[in-house]
């Protein structure tokens, strides 16, 4: 089972307690965006198999949302951080290159 731990109340709890909300750190786009950056925005998705960034809301506790950098292969987790956090921490990054050298994700290493 997926246990995170919430950056915001500290709790560690279980994917029950949680709502995925799918990928973190999109570049989100107003009603003046061309179709083709919307069309990007709401289809084109990084689905790795290995590191990924991702949003979560601790629903069964504080309703806050934050992000979460884990493995999809063995649901191993790095960190969490707050959902305001344009790009994961250095400390979670560091954690990751520690444990999986030469990973990538979008622009971040």
């Amino acid at each position: 089972m997926l246990i995170l731990t919430c950056p915001y109340c500290g709790v560690k709890a279980e994917e029950t307690e949680l709502h995925g909300g799918g990928e973190a750190h999109l570049t989100r786009f107003g009603p003046e965006s061309s179709d083709e950056a919307f069309e990007g925005y709401l289809f084109q998705r990084e689905n790795p198999k290995g590191v990924h960034f991702e949003r979560w809301r601790h629903a069964q506790g504080c309703g806050k949302w934050f992000h979460a950098a884990r493995c999809t292969v063995t649901l191993e987790v790095f960190g969490t951080y707050s959902a305001q956090t344009s790009e994961p921490p250095q400390n979670i990054r560091d954690a990751i290159s520690a444990k999986r050298p030469g990973w990538t994700w979008r622009s971040f290493a």
